[in-house]
């Protein structure tokens, strides 16, 4: 039944515009600390900061609501690309999900890595990156 509840969750956050979700307040629950730690595990293909630049995977800096494909200077697959042209906005309900199993939520993705099977990594993961802002884009 949660899963049902957190796809509704989802589907409503991929209603909003990007505009809407650039202005939106976003309710984060997780430890940021905690994320650190776990963003260690997506060092390998993601950055964050001030002078992060992009490497196998998109600079993540102003991820929470960023339509999805669309950070500069990334090559993304083409699903990814769509999903953002129909509407997908990563909202922290629509990362969690992404990042439980990328792959069995966007068939097709060239993210490979496996996913985080905990919720509170998860959750923590969100926070970390909520702490980073696109003005700290290092383009």
């Amino acid at each position: 039944m949660k899963f049902t509840l957190f796809s509704a969750a989802a589907m409503l956050a991929m209603t909003l515009t990007a505009a809407q979700a650039q202005d939106a307040t976003f309710e984060i629950t997780g430890d940021a600390a905690k994320g650190e730690k776990v963003f260690r595990k997506c060092k390998a293909c993601h950055a964050v900061g001030p002078e992060a630049k992009a490497k196998t995977g998109p600079v993540l800096n102003g991820i929470l609501g960023r339509t999805a494909g669309t950070a500069a200077d990334f090559g993304y697959s083409d699903v990814m690309v769509q999903a953002g042209a129909d509407g997908l906005v990563w909202t922290p309900e629509t990362l969690a999900e992404f990042l439980e199993k990328p792959k069995g939520y966007m068939s097709g993705t060239k993210m490979s890595f496996a996913g985080l099977r905990k919720e509170e990594e998860r959750t923590d993961i969100i926070a970390y990156l909520a702490s980073f802002t696109a003005e700290e884009e290092g383009s």
